[in-house]
């Protein structure tokens, strides 16, 4: 009886096995036929990736591929001929074929019994491979029209895995052309918008290349900038400033930088040398009015170079905002102290030189509004300079305004 037993289990499991190996070959042929039902090829190889019997055999995971590769294939053909794919399945398939091959090349890799290395499907994943890879830029651009930045990422990175392979080093797939720099590129920017680990690690990959290498400098500042890395956010801009001796993006961000930490000294020190290589830059001005007025409260210093950065900008918005600020603010300090006096007499002296302070700010605010109608930080001082001048219709409107914005 026990015999009897072991017989029909031992029946069982080459029935099984079998059952197996022929869903590999059932979804084989199903991948062959245009007509074929993908989805029952599917149903069939998956368990086959699974089954002892056959899950450590490449073919199973060849045709595993093959399987995706068709589906691919047949929306592929339709965009040849000028028909309308369903792009949302023709890339899922080719995203779901790679891991597949790489796996069955790495079984196809194995010795056999005799210790010999002789792949079977090697040649046929190359091929594929090949065949395929620029389609992964096509799939990468598609997801991005479709706003799904992680799919996006996704086949970018497939499109760089495979240049990486060693299979295909020395050929013209592993070659580092505009397409890969591109690649590498797009695959940065939709990383930022996914985790920035994610776009820190693509960024120092691609910040070496010269496909866009200024926007991938700048979107690196970006993320230091939000993660509050203080160190790697500096190292980043003085390579910026290295390599873009033209841009004033990475010295003027330095500059704050430097601001920030109380490192004012050296903020001078490098406006003083930029100034005198390029002393027509009105942003190099403007930035070194900041560095007096925020880092020194030297009003004079900032005035000064202020009114030089609107000599040389005067259509400049943030020029005219920066210098009647100047005075909006001393105005201020000059009438909070006025409030402080008890003899009226002396009051109403140093109000009249705070309203006098509001006066010359006013115009400034003025034309700075003029020219950007929408900065919130101009209407706010417009409202305060109305106030302090009894500019009642003119208080009114600004108040108006700002409250429709």
């Amino acid at each position: 009886m026990k015999q009897a037993l072991l017989i029909i289990g031992l029946c069982l499991a080459t029935t099984v096995a079998f059952a197996q190996k022929a869903a590999v070959s059932g979804a084989e042929k199903i991948a062959k036929d245009q007509r074929g039902n993908i989805n029952e090829a599917r149903n069939l190889i998956k368990g086959a990736t699974s089954h002892a019997d056959t899950k450590d055999d490449p073919k199973t995971w060849f045709i595993a591929g093959q399987v995706e590769d068709a589906q691919f294939n047949r929306e592929n053909t339709k965009q040849m001929l000028g028909q309308k794919p369903d792009e949302a399945i023709m890339y899922q398939a080719l995203e779901n074929a790679l891991p597949l091959f790489l796996k069955a090349y790495e079984l196809d890799q194995r010795p056999n019994d005799k210790g010999k290395v002789a792949p079977k499907y090697a040649k046929n994943i190359k091929g594929i491979l090949g065949a395929n890879h620029v389609y992964f830029i096509n799939g990468g651009s598609y997801y991005i029209d479709e706003g799904n930045y992680q799919k996006a990422y996704d086949l970018f990175e497939q499109y760089i895995e495979i240049a990486n392979l060693p299979f295909f080093a020395g050929e013209k797939v592993a070659a580092r052309d505009e397409n890969f720099q591109m690649v590498q590129f797009f695959s940065s920017a939709v990383a930022a918008s996914l985790e920035p680990e994610l776009a820190i690690k693509s960024l120092l990959r691609a910040k070496d290349s010269p496909y866009r290498q200024y926007d991938v400098y700048t979107n690196l500042v970006i993320v230091y900038d939000q993660q509050k890395d203080s160190v790697n956010l500096e190292k980043t801009l003085e390579e910026g400033m290295n390599l873009f001796p033209d841009s004033s993006f990475f010295m003027l961000n330095l500059i704050n930088a430097y601001i920030y930490s109380d490192r004012n000294d050296k903020a001078i020190d490098m406006l003083t040398k930029a100034i005198s290589q390029n002393p027509t830059n009105p942003q190099l001005f403007l930035a070194m009015g900041s560095v007096y007025e925020t880092g020194y409260e030297d009003f004079n210093k900032a005035e000064e170079n202020f009114k030089k950065s609107l000599e040389l900008d005067p259509a400049s918005p943030t020029a005219h905002l920066n210098l009647g600020r100047i005075y909006f603010n001393q105005g201020i300090n000059n009438l909070n102290e006025a409030n402080t006096l008890n003899d009226v007499q002396q009051y109403n002296a140093a109000k009249e030189i705070s309203l006098d302070l509001f006066r010359k700010a006013l115009p400034y605010f003025q034309k700075a509004h003029q020219i950007d109608p929408d900065n919130f930080d101009t209407m706010m001082g417009l409202r305060g300079i109305y106030y302090q001048l009894s500019m009642d219709k003119e208080f009114s409107e600004i108040e108006a305004l700002m409250e429709s914005r």
